[in-house]
């Protein structure tokens, strides 16, 4: 290995400790009680050090943001195998509830911390979430095309509708707020379930597609920026 690959190496290194005690430190104080001091502190850096790789808090946040939506991973892959558009559609939000168990340090700094800045403000580098939530849209209207949910279903609403459960779910399960027995992976499928269930009965939904913005996009609580 020559002297290059050996300090890109190093450097890689170096900016994966950074970006995982960020993480566990955003996820355990809370993004607006962490320091770029405290995170030096972690890793035995100075903060000069951190800036060398990131040139704000922020920035360090929006990395931990796209590494998210990575191993959030593909929506096409996730409902490769579904029998029918419906089936493609549960298997992809089905996916979410499990990213919420397979990594929930990601998923708490994505979806419930409320101090964490808006990914809109730098909506430009996260063309990968762009990209996932045009896929949640072109399946759900696949299912509308193909008479599984009917005309009046607006795909952003539907979205919104059916996330907003499973999320509050995970995040219940995070929280230990479920009572006593209770199994958070049979709670989300019944969420799940009956979501789609309403979706194709033709309920009437109160929700209006343009003021319906995908968790995708934003953390759950969004009323608070850095």
């Amino acid at each position: 290995m020559g002297i290059k690959e050996r300090q890109e190496r190093d450097r890689e290194a170096v900016r994966r400790s950074i970006l995982d005690a960020a993480r566990d430190l955003f996820v355990t104080e809370g993004f607006q009680h962490v320091s770029i001091r405290k995170i030096a502190e972690r890793i035995e850096y100075s903060p000069a050090a951190i800036y060398s790789y990131f040139p704000s808090k922020d920035d360090i946040f929006y990395a931990l943001a796209e590494e998210g939506f990575r191993l959030l991973g593909d929506p096409a892959d996730v409902s490769a195998h579904g029998r029918t558009p419906l089936d493609r559609v549960r298997a992809i939000f089905w996916r979410l509830y499990e990213f919420s168990r397979e990594q929930p340090q990601y998923f708490a700094l994505m979806f419930m911390e409320r101090s964490v800045p808006r990914i809109s403000r730098e909506y430009e580098r996260f063309a990968l979430a762009r990209t996932r939530k045009q896929q949640i849209t072109v399946a759900i209207q696949a299912c509308i095309d193909s008479g599984e949910l009917p005309r009046s279903v607006k795909p952003l609403v539907a979205i919104r509708v059916v996330m907003a459960g499973l999320l509050g779910i995970a995040a219940m399960r995070l929280s230990e707020r479920l009572a006593p027995g209770e199994n958070a992976d049979d709670l989300a499928a019944d969420a799940l379930d009956v979501a789609l269930a309403g979706l194709r009965s033709g309920v009437a939904l109160r929700s209006a597609a343009e003021a319906a913005a995908c968790p995708l996009d934003e953390p759950m609580a969004t009323e608070q920026a850095s």
